[in-house]
């Protein structure tokens, strides 16, 4: 019975780590003077990461700029430090372009809009965080021991060499619940 309870208990422990894994997340524009963000559901590693945001008429018209805040977090759990970059405009000041250089080890990419307001006021979207991820096409989830996007080898990402086995750990985690629950039956 113990042996079933340790295993219940390590499950519901996993499943919420491998459930938050490899999600894109999209904030909402309700509100704001944004009317599109648009950008590719993945990232690729060592290619330009690109983005189209389209603001509504009265920001477009009143001289607001946009900026572009992004966080790239690479395969071994670290996050760089944030970089805000200006967007480019069309002609009308409406549709603001740009792109990134996404890292060889990126897991995912987060990001916030920065408006500057003729006003001289400053606003983000979100207020607060960052509201937009995209994962990259291939990542690995240290919190889950998982590789995830589609482009996925047996060992980690097909276009890179991959000393990690990742199967090794996989093998030791289910090695160590069996062990506990041969323990807990012992008692």
């Amino acid at each position: 019975m113990r042996a079933l309870v340790v295993f219940c208990v390590v499950l519901m422990l996993t499943v919420p780590a491998l459930a938050s894994a490899g999600q894109n997340e999209v904030s909402s524009l309700e509100g704001t003077a944004l009317v599109l963000v648009q950008t590719a559901d993945a990232s690729v590693a060592n290619e330009k990461f690109a983005i189209i945001v389209e603001l509504s008429d009265e920001a477009s018209s009143n001289g607001t700029v946009v900026g572009w805040t992004t966080q790239i977090c690479i395969n071994s759990g670290v996050c760089y430090a944030p970089q805000t970059s200006d967007l480019s405009s069309d002609s009308e000041g409406r549709i603001w372009t740009g792109a990134v250089l996404i890292d060889d080890e990126a897991s995912y990419v987060n990001w916030r809009i920065e408006l500057g307001w003729a006003d001289g006021n400053e606003s983000s979207v979100p207020e607060t965080g960052f509201g937009w991820k995209v994962w990259s096409t291939c990542w690995y989830d240290s919190d889950s021991d998982q590789w995830g996007g589609s482009n996925v080898g047996d060992e980690g990402c097909e276009a890179e060499e991959n000393t990690f086995i990742p199967g090794f750990a996989v093998t030791l985690a289910l090695t160590s619940v069996a062990m506990a629950g041969l323990m807990a039956k012992r008692d």
